[in-house]
């Protein structure tokens, strides 16, 4: 069967020729004869591929020599606690910004370690829209800030970083990390899940000021220190190496495309051409505040939905896969990360005109 444009959240589509260097490199890197899943963490060869994976990370992103780079086990989810276990440094509360599902998920985590203050949240539009800052009741004497970047599940995304003044500013950015420049320096920490713009499922990589750690309390689990796996390069134990090795190829592939700056272009001509498709049509709708509606994840529902079923079996015979929604939220889901080309949304766009015909 020949290859299909999977539209899935994650773990989603990783770039085709990451795949083809994956492939060709599998049984034998570098001439080693070994491929990179057997390959010793600790041996040279094995160093020299994160030592470039993370100085190409850097320069993609502009990471300061301030911050510490750090590919850690568990995708996202674990730093929801290992944040404020680091972070709090000695202090009772943090600001939390609540735009859905997964800051949702950060909160209740983080309230096992501190007081969370909900400095806003956007549940009073349905999370379908994110409160102007203006709105927010921030504290000064917060350790942090934290916001998720870009909401996976609705497609809701903010369009500029968040002001947090002295406070240190926490990021995930699991589902838009790599799609646009960042300014690095303005956070205090930043984190991804690879699965959807890095790798596969896995590996986390977490960006933090040097400053913020090594305050770790002795009474939480020494692999919760952020201080200890910089000092051990992120080897502290075996780490998820072939998601590292994979998410190397991707960095290097994206200083190839142009970096961040081509990735935001490609990402705005996409989002747009598949928005309007939406917009323009009676059948598809959009609900998400226009003025947060996400580049990565476009989410959209049929007014009539028992066409849901006929929708998504005539997709998948088009070879458009992943188009289903969470199970949440329902309706359809369209995730159009960098790895998924203007043809497959050109693709899907017509599909969309297609089956509204026929509807």
């Amino acid at each position: 069967m020949s290859r299909v444009y999977n539209f899935g959240a994650g773990p989603a589509m990783l770039p085709e020729p990451v795949m083809r260097r994956a492939r060709e490199e599998f049984l034998d890197w570098g001439g080693t004869g070994v491929s990179v899943l057997e390959m010793g963490h600790r041996t040279a060869e094995f160093r020299s591929i994160a030592e470039k994976a993370e100085a190409d990370l850097r320069a993609l992103m502009g990471i300061p020599e301030s911050c510490k780079v750090l590919f850690l086990h568990g995708g996202a989810s674990p730093q929801f606690a290992m944040v404020p276990m680091n972070l709090l440094r000695g202090r009772e509360k943090a600001d939390y910004l609540h735009t859905g599902y997964w800051s949702g998920k950060a909160i209740a985590e983080a309230r096992r370690f501190c007081c969370v203050n909900v400095a806003a949240s956007g549940e009073e539009y349905g999370f379908l829209s994110i409160p102007i800052p203006e709105r927010w009741q921030t504290d000064p004497e917060a350790a942090y800030l934290y916001y998720t970047a870009n909401e996976t599940i609705t497609g809701v995304e903010f369009q500029q970083v968040p002001e947090s003044g002295e406070v240190p500013l926490v990021a995930d950015m699991t589902s838009n990390i790599l799609s646009r420049p960042v300014p690095v320096e303005r956070f205090g920490l930043i984190f991804a899940g690879a699965q959807k713009n890095i790798s596969t499922a896995g590996l986390g990589v977490v960006i933090v000021r040097e400053d913020l750690i090594g305050h770790l309390a002795d009474h939480y689990p020494s692999l919760c220190d952020y201080a200890l796996h910089a000092e051990k390069d992120s080897m502290v134990n075996t780490p998820p190496t072939y998601a590292w090795y994979l998410a190397g190829l991707t960095f290097e592939w994206l200083l190839e495309q142009g970096g961040l700056g081509e990735m935001e272009r490609r990402n705005a001509e996409k989002a747009e051409l598949l928005y309007k498709a939406i917009d323009d049509s009676d059948l598809y709708l959009n609900d998400v505040d226009p003025a947060c509606r996400s580049c990565m994840n476009v989410s959209f529902r049929l007014a009539d939905e028992s066409l849901n079923e006929r929708f998504l079996e005539q997709a998948r015979e088009a070879g458009l896969v992943g188009l289903k929604g969470h199970r949440s939220l329902g309706g359809m889901r369209a995730s159009i990360y960098n790895a998924m080309p203007l043809s497959g949304v050109r693709a899907l766009v017509a599909f969309l005109r297609e089956f509204e015909r026929g509807a």
